[in-house]
C-alpha cells in the first residue's frame, strides 16, 4: 500500500479513537469532575488528526506541482 492510502486509513480510525474519548468525556462529566487523564484523552488523537488531515489535505497541490515539474521536463 501506498503512504497515502496508509495515512487515509489512520485517519479514519483517529477519528474513532477521538469520537469515542469525546464521549468518555461526557459521559463520565455525569458523575462528577473526571480525572485529568480523560479530559485531556482526546488531544492526542486531535493533534494526530490535525497532521493527518493537513497532509491529505495537501495531495492534490502536490500532485499538480509534480505533473507540471514533469510537463516542463
Amino acid at each position: 500500500m501506498t503512504l497515502d492510502i496508509w495515512v487515509r486509513q489512520i485517519h479514519r480510525w483517529l477519528s474513532i479513537a477521538f469520537t469515542v474519548a469525546v464521549a468518555a468525556n461526557f459521559i463520565v462529566r455525569i458523575w462528577g469532575e473526571p480525572p485529568s487523564w480523560i479530559v485531556y484523552s482526546p488531544l492526542l488523537p486531535l493533534f494526530l488528526l490535525l497532521f493527518s488531515g493537513l497532509y491529505m489535505f495537501a495531495l492534490p497541490y502536490m500532485a499538480k506541482s509534480r505533473r507540471k515539474a514533469n510537463a516542463l521536463q
